[in-house]
């Protein structure tokens, strides 16, 4: 029979040993996200992945704040974070920094996330949208580059909380794989 591991064996960093450990280099973008849940749902998956920055822009609201923490579960302490008002200024300040920027979006011209090759040591900023406009199109167009998830079903998003799992996993894994094969 196998036996669930309590949380004292799962070797997991603290927030002081979060701030220390070197980052992925991933950034990521929240285009005026209305959910609190899915903002601290990011929060949790940008803890897990070792994500650099959460930029949270225009209605997304910010920390400290209870239904944030509620999903959060203390990443909110652990993950650097900062408020913009306007995300096209960010973009440019981020591409001016050698930041690719790119967009979670249906698009035309979008690469699907199972055919985009990560470049290890890149910095990128993730940029995801609004749950029911998406990331506005003057965000999409001055992006580097959009991404899109595949999907197979009836429906034609995925939760915003559900996306950033799924494409920042998919980019660790792929960044993660390129490290070890270099000598």
């Amino acid at each position: 029979m196998k036996r669930k591991l309590e949380n004292s064996e799962l070797d997991r960093l603290d927030v002081e040993g979060f701030k220390d450990v070197e980052k992925s280099p991933i950034i990521l973008v929240l285009d005026n996200i209305r959910s609190l849940n899915n903002i601290g749902s990011v929060f949790r998956t940008a803890d897990a992945f070792l994500v650099e920055k959460i930029y949270l822009c225009g209605i997304t609201a910010t920390p400290p704040h209870k239904d944030i923490r509620k999903t959060a579960l203390g990443a909110t302490e652990s993950v650097d974070w900062e408020y913009r008002q306007n995300t096209l200024e960010l973009v440019r300040e981020l591409q001016a920094h050698n930041t690719k920027v790119i967009v979670v979006e249906q698009a035309e011209g979008a690469t699907m996330l199972n055919d985009y090759e990560a470049i290890s040591g890149q910095t990128m900023a993730l940029v995801f949208g609004n749950e029911v406009k998406g990331v506005s199109q003057e965000v999409v167009s001055a992006s580097d580059m959009v991404l899109e998830i595949p999907q197979f079903g009836t429906k034609h998003s995925l939760n915003i909380s559900v996306s950033v799992g799924v494409v920042v996993w998919d980019i660790w894994n792929k960044i993660n794989a390129q490290k070890q094969k270099k000598p």
